[in-house]
């Protein structure tokens, strides 16, 4: 039995502010992914757009700022292969902190992600580090770290030069380089382990192959660096991964894990 004078209504306000935060995002104009444009933002929250070869890619929010989120992802792309920054450009929205509790980001990626717009936010792209426990992961062949690996080509530039210890050496490579360079650290111990070992750079830069090979070779057996699609680890185990790309033993290079004994 129908009513003349009921019916009824139902109020969805996260679709209509995903709504209007995605056209918002479509009337402005993606500008080049640089330092020059990022640095150009607001210090203020919000959310951002990825574009790749003009295809939107990704879909982020910056809980700090905008700048400071979009230069993470600035250094990142530049230290992996198969892609060049001149491909990537952005978009962003200032966002109300208030607003930032109903999940902006969220609200458009399920906006989005229905029209195929957003395929980095399913294959890894935003994961700052995995964690120990993804270090046996076997990545698929679509995941972001797959397609566009680590790059061991990348120059670590104004090295600092004469001897020094072991642990102030890491710590510089681990901020230099432009993805995850995990390594065993205890946080409880006032003197780190690296503290016994001194070394001595006389060069201004090296590449990450470069690095890897060399500090595999400052530590003693059973250390070693295992190097992942998109990332690198070192610890005084042996380390196996399907998904490895190549392991430092010993100041040794290894596409494959070596025998025992070997």
């Amino acid at each position: 039995m129908s009513l003349e004078n009921h019916a009824e209504f139902k109020l969805s306000i996260t679709k209509a502010l995903g709504d209007q935060l995605a056209m918002a995002l479509r009337d402005l104009s993606p500008a080049p992914l640089t330092e020059g444009n990022i640095d150009l933002l607001p210090r203020h929250k919000g959310v951002y757009q990825l574009f790749r070869h003009g295809d939107p890619v990704y879909i982020g929010k910056a809980d700090a700022t905008l700048a400071q989120r979009l230069n993470k992802h600035h250094k990142k792309l530049k230290g992996r292969e198969n892609i060049h920054l001149d491909w990537m450009s952005f978009k962003a929205l200032s966002v109300d902190e208030d607003f930032a509790a109903v999940a902006p980001e969220k609200l458009l990626i399920d906006r989005f992600q229905g029209d195929g717009q957003a395929p980095w936010n399913e294959n890894g792209f935003g994961i700052n580090d995995p964690g120990v426990e993804r270090d046996t992961t076997v990545f698929a062949d679509d995941h972001f770290d797959q397609l566009y690996p680590a790059r061991l080509d990348w120059v670590i530039s104004d090295l600092p030069q004469g001897v020094q210890s072991l642990r102030t050496f890491l710590k510089f490579v681990k901020v230099a380089l432009p993805y995850t360079f995990r390594y065993a650290y205890n946080r409880t111990k006032k003197e780190s382990y690296y503290d016994q070992f001194e070394v001595t750079i006389q060069q201004s830069e090296m590449t990450a192959d470069e690095f890897f090979r060399f500090v595999s070779a400052q530590l003693p057996d059973p250390w070693q660096v295992m190097i992942l699609p998109g990332y690198a680890v070192m610890y005084p185990k042996e380390l196996e991964s399907r998904s490895a790309r190549k392991y430092y033993i010993a100041g040794e290079e290894f596409l494959a894990k070596p025998a025992a004994g070997s």
